[in-house]
């Protein structure tokens, strides 16, 4: 009875015991062995599948152009005749003749097109970052929204420099830092001199040399252009064309580029045949306006009076001597 007894008392010890046992595994599978690592994606040679074809990305190409237009690889390479679809990289430059047009295409993330006399180069071209320089003359930007990419287009010889992400605005450049920005869609930020102002659609700042940008104003509805037209009748096959404009305008005299100084004041000389000559002067602001002016000048130049005849004397030797000797020569 007693050994009966005793093996009864262990039999939940024993029990108890086997359960602990059983346990340690499922203990250890569930708490305390590492987890396997996550698969890999397969490589194309484990997948079995062909490598794909890599696609060489053009960041920004000659899109479309007229007229004379030349292209320059590098900062020291030589100027080129332009050809649609060129790709352009940092430290290449564009620049566009009288009468002439480019435009500058980056997929579906902005384009510039350049107007006539106008010289840009490309700095930087990135995903999230294009930045541009516009040497002188003037060109449009439209950036595309939806795309975390900002543009920017900075004034040579000046401190100017606009931005957006989303919109289209103009920029001039007199080259000597005289710039002016307008705005038709979107906003854009115009910094220089340490001030930021936003230009809205329909206005437009001007930066002169050394000055913080003016603070934007409406888009003026007409252009100012003043010319200063001599006599009608002119003496002489050159005529020397002074005018007058609002300061960031591009002007045109006869279809030629004209640089206007910081207050807007231009001059240039321009050939004439003999008689009658139409004089076209030609101003575009940022904002799209236009303004004209022509004259008709005549030029009639003097008839050249030819030298006065200096009388021929005649000499007679026989008859000299004869006078001078008193006889005839023997």
């Amino acid at each position: 009875m007693a050994a009966s007894s005793s093996r009864s008392r262990q039999a939940p010890f024993l029990a108890a015991v086997v359960l602990i046992l059983a346990a340690l595994p499922v203990g250890w599978f569930v708490f305390l062995r590492e987890p396997p690592a996550p698969p890999q994606p397969p490589t194309p040679m484990d997948a079995g599948t062909v490598q794909p074809v890599q696609v060489k990305r053009v960041d920004l190409e000659l899109s479309t152009f007229e007229g004379t237009v030349e292209v320059r690889h590098g900062e020291k390479g030589e100027w080129v005749p332009a050809e649609k679809g060129m790709a352009l990289r940092p430290t290449d430059a564009v620049r566009t003749g009288d009468g002439s047009y480019a435009v500058l295409v980056n997929g579906e993330t902005f384009e510039v097109r350049m107007d006539a006399g106008t010289a840009v180069s490309v700095e930087e071209l990135t995903t999230s970052l294009s930045r541009l320089l516009l040497d002188n003359g003037s060109a449009t930007a439209t950036v595309r929204g939806g795309k975390r990419h900002s543009f920017e287009l900075t004034a040579k010889n000046g401190n100017a420099k606009a931005s957006t992400s989303s919109g289209t605005f103009t920029m001039s450049n007199n080259g000597a830092g005289t710039v002016s920005v307008g705005t038709r869609e979107g906003e854009v930020e115009l910094r220089g001199e340490g001030k930021v102002v936003i230009v809205r659609p329909g206005q437009q700042s001007i930066v002169r040399p050394g000055q913080a940008p003016s603070e934007p104003a409406p888009v003026p509805t007409s252009i100012l252009l003043k010319v200063n037209w001599p006599a009608e009748v002119l003496p002489q096959r050159e005529l020397i064309v002074i005018g007058h404009t609002d300061p960031g305008n591009q002007v045109e005299v006869n279809g030629a580029m004209v640089t206007a100084d910081e207050t807007g004041r231009f001059e240039r000389k321009v050939a004439l045949a003999e008689g009658s000559n139409d004089v076209q002067v030609r101003a575009r602001g940022v904002g799209g306006g236009v303004g004209k002016d022509q004259a008709k000048v005549t030029v009639k130049v003097p008839p050249v009076k030819p030298p006065p005849v200096k009388p021929v004397i005649e000499v007679n030797p026989k008859a000299l001597w004869e006078k001078t000797s008193g006889g005839a020569p023997l």
